[in-house]
């Protein structure tokens, strides 16, 4: 093993992490074939907030 390579395990740990590094919301699916790691694959979801135009909004503690 060379100098600078890692391990599988500690690269497929650094894989993962990587995956998941910055991810608000989605998810990490790892694939297994044969006892092995064959894929990692994330899904981001990004949130928005729809606002109809001209809707009401409520006040809140205007008892009406």
């Amino acid at each position: 093993m060379a100098k600078n390579e890692l391990p599988l395990d500690d690269l497929l740990l650094e894989k993962i992490a990587r995956a998941l590094d910055g991810l608000e919301y989605g998810s990490i699916h790892i694939v297994v074939h044969d006892s092995q790691v064959v894929q990692i694959e994330r899904t981001e979801k990004y949130r928005l907030t729809a606002e109809k135009p001209g809707a009401k909004i409520p006040q809140a503690g205007t008892g009406k």
